[in-house]
Parts: C-alpha cells; structure tokens; sequence
C-alpha cells in the first residue's frame, strides 16, 4: 500500500487571554456558539490552534480566551442557562465516540459526566432555568446530569431512544423514538410510563407553559408545531422551503426559525421576521437565557465558518475575512434517468468548457450539499477544473419522499443518479467526458465506489473518503447504535442479506478501471478502517493503481487542521493528475 500518512503533531495554545489573529481561511473557522445567560459573551469552538478547542469572547471584543479541556478535540459547547458551567463535547482520538465534561467559563473545575469507557454520550442541552444537563448514552440510556450537586438520574432507557427535554416538574419526559428515516417524538410521563405520540421528527422541547414545540417532518415539508392540551398548531410552514432547526427563549416569548431553501441557502426569521444573514448557510441557532441575543455560525464559498451574533443588529464574535475571488455556485435541477428532479451545485472555472470535471458526493445520505465554505472546491476551480456538488435522491431538504426514495432496495435508483448527473454535465457541455472524476465521503465515499464499479466507463479518476464497501463488514465493525439506526435505511444484515450484498461494492470491486485513492481516519468506528483495507487490498492484489492515505489520530472526520491540510494537499495532486490538468503535471 503506498502514501501512508502520519498526522503532523499539533501545537496548542496555552490557556490565557489571546488577541485575535489572522488565520488561513482554508484551514480554520469557528462553530458551535453558546451565549452566557446575558448575551454579553460567547463561547464556540474554534480550531485556530490547530485542533478543536473551546474558546470563550466578550460580544464586541477582540480578546479571546482559550478553556483548558486537555488534549482531546472538542465538538461542540453549551452554556448553562445559570451561567455556572460549560459543557464540552470531546471526541476521543477524533473518533464518533463522544464524552461529555463540564468546566467553568474561567477553566476551572474540569470534570468528566458522560461517556465514560466504551460508551458515547450526544445529544447535549441544559434545561432551561435549572443546572440540569439532559444527555443520551448510546442510544439506550437517558439521564439528567445535575451540575451542581455532581448526581446523575436515568430518565428512561430503551432501544434508539433520545432525551429531548424533562418539564419542569419533573413529571414528564420529551423523547425522541426509532432509526434515522422513522424517529418521532413522544411524552412520556414518569410517574406511569405511558407515553403520548407527538410528531414524527428530529427536534423538540417543552414550552414553559408546558406545551411542546416541535420539528415535524410528519407531512411532505417540515414545519414548526405547537401541541397543547391535545391541540396542534402551524406556527411556521412555507411551501417552498424546510423549517430545518429552530430556537425557543427560555421564557417562550420568542422562537428563531431556520430554513432550508432554494436548493439549500438558509433563511432566518425572528418573531416571523426575516433577518438579514452575513453567509449563505447558516447553524447552530442558541438563544441567551434572557432571550437578548441569539447566536449562530454563518459560511458562504470562500468564507469559513464564523461565529456571529444578533440583538436586532448583526455582530460578528469569531469571523474570518473571505478570501479574494472565491467562486458562487450555480443551482442545476435536471431530470434523472427515471423523471425525478434532482439538483446540485456546479462550481465552474471561468475558461469556456467543457471541463476536467470533479462530481463530488456528499454523506449521510440524509444530508444535503449546500452552497458554503469549500477549500476543495474552490482550490480545484482555480486549476481549472469544474465540481458539481450533488443531491441526489436521499438527500434532505427536498421533502419527505425525496428523502426516503432511497431506502433500501431502492438504493440502486441513487447509483443511477450518479451517472444521470454525468450525462447532465455532458450534454449541456460543463464536463470533459473523458476526464470525469467521482468522490464522495462516508455515504459519499459507498456511493463512489457504487459508482465506479457500476459505471467504470464514465470515470477517469476515484477518491473514497471513509466510505462503506461491504455492508456485511459495516454492520459488524460499526458502533452498535450506529448499526441499530441504521437497519431503516440500509436494510436489516440478516434479513436483508442478499441485497445488502448486492449494493456492496466490494463485490464489484474487479469492475473498477479508474485509479483510485482511499482515504480514512484510523480511529474511525462509524464505518470502521475495515472498510478501506478490504478495498485496498483487493486492488493491490490485482495491481490496479491506488494510493491509500490514513490518517493516525483522526476518526471519521479529519478534526485536525494539519490533517485537512494534507488531505487537501494530497486530493488536489491526484485529481489534477489523473485528469490530465496540464499546468499540474511537473
């Protein structure tokens, strides 16, 4: 196996107040923005260290201090609604597994409080008013972590199972049922057990009044909806967009909603306002406590994730300078090869076409390509080569059948998509079709090698990022929750046996022609290493041409600036080679 790659080791900042600097937007941003109960300063991670880290800024001031959490990088933080404590998602050697640990705005009193051992702790959020941090561990176990007193209480165990919220009473639990494609919420009430059915979907909390504020992706698009005394109310719908997130204050005098539009750009309102955005994709919605200030993270091509507040007025907290001449997709939607619509994101050099062309295949599936901040996409248009950035069917934020139309046995309709987005970019004269490249991450990263060895004639050139190649290995290797929600989509490893067998491109893997480069974090226990070294090895055994990048200390994402680096580093070298980018061949 040739290209093995060691991590370069990373040097951290000290703890302590720093100035803001200049980083290099390629390789650093700022997300997960939490809000002290005033509005008066931030914490979000960051990774201009070099590795995901928690940093805490007074709102208008430049001065930032970095929160000691040790070594391990940070996913994501959350204020308490008491201003009191921090709690800070670590992922362990960069893997899915996750803790959580608590510690003071001011790095004191670091203390682990979940996911401890082999298990994985997610789902993080501080019930309003009270020093109660609801948690889910693996999937099975809810439990409410009281910060101050140091206890822990399991709210309700069972299998796929989510804590959302707990009333303030105590009397009633928020939970989120089911595997991805089929989750719905319900009430359960403590004393008795017996649960009440809500709506199907992903997001929800209770209302101070004790109503329930929810996602609903019951119908076609998702909506907001109110459930009280048996009673549901529309708050918020639109027919041609997702409400895909929303933010009630504590108080439940005011709700921020964000929506999917358009093919994917974001829109956000306040109090049914609309509010003027600084990206074209924008996450992470939290209020402060006193309901003054909401926070969130905003991207847009060639502008990386930044941290920004609004009080009426926008204020950037963590943002750093777009870089010069960075090139704005254009929406496609074309028919596939059965009529359905799909759509995607052409990034196009400004030379006439047609073009080397890289079709790029996002994860998930139950995700979807939006049009922010991509170094990969815009240091390949600057050589020349044109990246359509697909939503084929699976993906989100085209409604409800959209998103299932992929399930199981019809998985090979989203194979086909793959090369109906060839044809497209062909016949309408983007793509150079005898230089056409495929890739694609984690579900991307199956779906490319689907493709490739579906398809081997349309495609010179592969790269597999942590993609699945055998899904009797994945369920077997994976997570255990992992493998559990994911029966729904993929199909059932013994049930489905046979088709699961078929989809597996491992199977194919003597049809494959285009050089191929495999890429995967070592700790990785999402789609397990197991994944690449089978591809690996079947392609050295045949000596078909193959480079095999992994990543020591890297999971399933590459958290590690040093790493994105010399993965962008190394992508762009073999893309543009085996496309023949004549500028790049020295």
């Amino acid at each position: 196996m040739t290209g093995q790659l060691n991590r370069v080791d990373v040097t951290v900042l000290p703890a302590g107040w720093q100035t803001l600097g200049s980083y290099p937007s390629e390789v650093s941003g700022s997300w997960s923005p939490a809000l002290s109960p005033d509005g008066r300063h931030a914490a979000y991670v960051s990774d201009r260290s070099g590795t995901p880290k928690v940093w805490v800024q007074p709102v208008g001031s430049d001065l930032t201090f970095l929160v000691d959490t040790g070594e391990e990088p940070v996913q994501s933080v959350h204020w308490s609604t008491g201003g009191g404590w921090l709690a800070c998602v670590l992922a362990p050697g960069g893997a899915p597994r996750t803790e959580v640990w608590l510690v003071r705005p001011d790095g004191s009193a670091l203390h682990q409080v979940a996911g401890f051992g082999a298990d994985t702790a997610e789902n993080v959020r501080w019930l309003p008013g009270r020093p109660l941090l609801a948690i889910t561990e693996n999937l099975t176990t809810t439990v409410l972590v009281d910060a101050e007193h140091g206890t822990r209480e399991v709210v309700a165990e069972g299998d796929l199972v989510t804590l959302f919220d707990v009333s303030p009473d105590g009397s009633r639990a928020l939970l989120r049922h089911g595997a991805r494609s089929s989750r719905y919420v319900v009430v359960r009430d403590l004393r008795t057990g017996v649960e009440e059915y809500v709506t199907s979907g992903e997001q929800a909390c209770f209302g101070p009044d004790g109503s329930v504020w929810a996602r609903s992706d019951a119908g076609e698009r998702p909506v907001l909806l109110r459930t009280a005394a048996g009673a549901a109310q529309i708050l918020a719908e639109a027919p041609d967009a997702e409400v895909e997130s929303f933010a009630l204050t504590p108080d439940g005098s005011r709700v921020a909603v964000l929506w999917n539009a358009d093919g994917g750009l974001s829109r956000l309102t306040v109090d049914s306002q609309d509010v003027e955005l600084p990206g074209t994709v924008v996450s992470g919605l939290a209020w402060s406590a006193d309901g003054s200030t909401l926070a969130f993270t905003a991207e847009a091509p060639g502008q990386p994730h930044g941290v920004w507040v609004w009080d009426g007025e926008l204020h950037p907290v963590s943002v750093e300078p777009p870089a010069p001449g960075a090139v704005r997709p254009t929406l496609r939607r074309f028919a596939s090869h059965d009529g359905l619509e799909i759509s995607g994101w052409l990034f196009q050099p400004a030379t006439p076409g047609p073009h080397p062309t890289v079709l790029w295949l996002h994860g998930g599936p139950e995700a979807q390509e939006r049009p922010g901040h991509g170094p990969l996409f815009q240091s390949l248009v600057d050589r020349g080569i044109a990246v359509f950035a697909a939503n084929v069917r699976g993906s989100s934020g085209f409604g409800r059948s959209f998103v299932n139309a992929d399930n199981g046995p019809l998985r090979w309709a989203a194979v086909a998509d793959v090369a109906a987005c060839v044809g497209h970019l062909v016949s309408t004269g983007v793509a150079d079709p005898a230089r056409v490249g495929c890739m694609g991450r984690s579900y991307g990263g199956y779906l490319t090698l689907a493709a490739l060895t579906t398809y081997p004639e349309l495609f010179a050139v592969g790269i597999d990022v942590c993609g699945m190649s055998n899904f009797a290995t994945f369920y077997e290797h994976t997570e255990p929750w992992i493998a559990a929600a994911a029966v729904s989509k993929y199909g059932d490893p013994v049930a489905d046996a046979e088709l699961l067998r078929e989809l597996s491109p491992i199977t194919r893997i003597d049809r494959l022609r285009a050089p191929l480069m495999v890429v995967h974090g070592e700790n990785d226990s999402n789609v397990p290493v197991i994944e690449a070294e089978q591809v690996v090895a079947a392609l050295a055994a045949r000596g078909a041409e193959h480079k095999y990048l992994l990543f020591p200390g890297e999971g399933h994402e590459l958290l590690h600036r040093s790493s994105r680096a010399e993965y962008l580093r190394e992508t762009v070298g073999w893309l543009t080679h085996h496309l023949r980018v004549p500028s790049l061949l020295a």
